[in-house]
């Protein structure tokens, strides 16, 4: 005869064996896991560099178009919705009434050093990450802008310290 009070008898919550594989799959899961998601405040910072060198290289070459369009002068302002932008070679210049106006970069951004209305004269834009604990213009992320010198304006990224 079967043993009814066996069959109506119900489980009252998990055994030991299962909470401790519970555990340990958690364990592994997490082990996999964060490491993926550690570091993002690094990528975040070189994207927003890489971001902003694209901008100067766009807001250089639509400046120069216009210029072109425009049919002035190597060193004649141009427009470009609404504001004026310095000029010198056919690039906007390394300063803020150039490339900083050209590019629209919102002030509270980015940090700014240097820059100049001269031909090869350069600015570079910071992206502070003194939070890391060093300190000093040697724990950022930078971009720097040259401006034309014989028709050739450079961009460079260095984003070995986001």
């Amino acid at each position: 005869m079967i043993n009814m009070q066996k069959m109506n008898k119900k489980q009252a919550g998990f055994t030991l064996i299962e909470l401790v594989m519970v555990i340990v799959i958690l364990g592994i899961l997490s082990a996999f896991a964060l490491p993926r998601f550690a570091d993002l405040t690094g990528n975040a910072r070189t994207a927003s560099i890489e971001g902003l060198a694209g901008a100067l290289k766009s807001a250089a070459a639509i400046a120069h178009a216009q210029q072109l369009a425009d049919g002035t002068a190597n060193n004649a302002n141009v427009t470009l919705e609404g504001a004026a932008v310095t000029m010198i070679d056919g690039y906007p210049t390394a300063n803020a009434a150039g490339i900083t106006v050209a590019t629209n970069i919102d002030a509270n951004d980015y940090s700014v050093d240097g820059g100049g209305a001269a031909a090869g004269d350069a600015i570079t834009y910071y992206l502070d990450t003194d939070e890391l604990g060093t300190g000093g213009v040697g724990d950022r992320c930078r971009v720097d802008y040259t401006a034309a010198n014989g028709g050739i304006y450079t961009v460079a990224v260095d984003t070995d310290e986001c």
